[in-house]
């Protein structure tokens, strides 16, 4: 027994309308519904510009990129001044102590020019090795004699006069007290007698 199946005796919802293959789009009409359904709703294209994700990652990297740069320029920065402000305390406490031992470098000058023959030796060698010492810090000694004086590193307390007058600037007579540069900055001026 053999029973057809007949469309007529079927539910609405399951009968399909008979096509007719002439009247199926082609290929190019398909790709052209597709192209229009890809348009945004307002009928524009779609934005092109908008970043994928490989260059929004791209564009975080750089970003952390230029952020750990600008941080290990703060941190160079910073490592430099910390050192440039320890070695200027260091200074300053060096300067310090070297202020404190001019007295001292004054006494042992008193006594060099007041000592016997005898005594002198043993002076010389103490004031050649504190002299020393003191030059590797950079501390130098202000006491020339008839050099121009010269007012930022010298000290006039006294006066002569001159004996020709040719009307030359004024040179330094007498050191009465030795002056020090220290790194080449006077710590201490020398105290002079001008002549001129």
């Amino acid at each position: 027994m053999s029973e057809q199946f007949d469309d007529t005796d079927a539910p609405e919802e399951q009968k399909a309308p008979p096509v007719d293959e002439a009247e199926l789009p082609d290929e190019a009409a398909c790709e052209e519904a597709t192209e229009t359904t890809e348009a945004e709703p307002d009928g524009t294209e779609p934005d092109e510009t908008e970043p994928d994700e490989s260059s929004r990652v791209a564009a975080e990297r750089d970003d952390y990129l230029d952020s750990l740069r600008r941080l290990q320029a703060d941190f160079d920065n910073y490592r430099k001044r910390s050192v440039r402000q320890q070695t200027e305390l260091l200074e300053r406490a060096t300067e310090g102590l070297l202020v404190q031992l001019l007295p001292v470098l004054d006494a042992l000058d008193l006594a060099e020019a007041h000592a016997s023959t005898e005594e002198r030796s043993a002076l010389d060698q103490v004031g050649t090795l504190l002299r020393e010492t003191l030059a590797r810090q950079g501390l130098e000694r202000i006491d020339s004699v008839g050099v121009d004086f010269d007012p930022t590193v010298h000290d006039a307390v006294a006066h002569e006069e001159s004996d020709d007058d040719s009307g030359g600037g004024h040179e330094i007579a007498e050191v009465m007290r030795a002056g020090y540069r220290l790194k080449g900055r006077v710590v201490r001026p020398a105290m002079v007698k001008v002549k001129g």
